[in-house]
């Protein structure tokens, strides 16, 4: 996974291919938060989850209540 971050001028291209009117002094703060998003997500997709059943298995009201943490 590319490590390169997002610069003002590609947010604002992004921005304009997309259709989105950005206003310039938005630039900036755009690409940082989508850095930071960026940053997250590849944590997050370096997390083994071999052992958790998937969502589906999940029966909501189905567990045994307890105090414990």
């Amino acid at each position: 996974m590319s490590t390169v971050e997002l610069t003002p001028p590609e947010v604002a291209r992004w921005a304009a291919r997309a259709g989105l009117v950005l206003p310039a002094e938005r630039h900036a703060a755009v690409a940082a938060v989508a850095n930071h998003i960026h940053g997250v997500v590849a944590v997050l997709r370096e997390l083994d989850f071999a052992d958790v059943p998937p969502a589906a298995a999940y029966r909501a009201g189905q567990e045994p209540h307890d105090a414990a943490v």
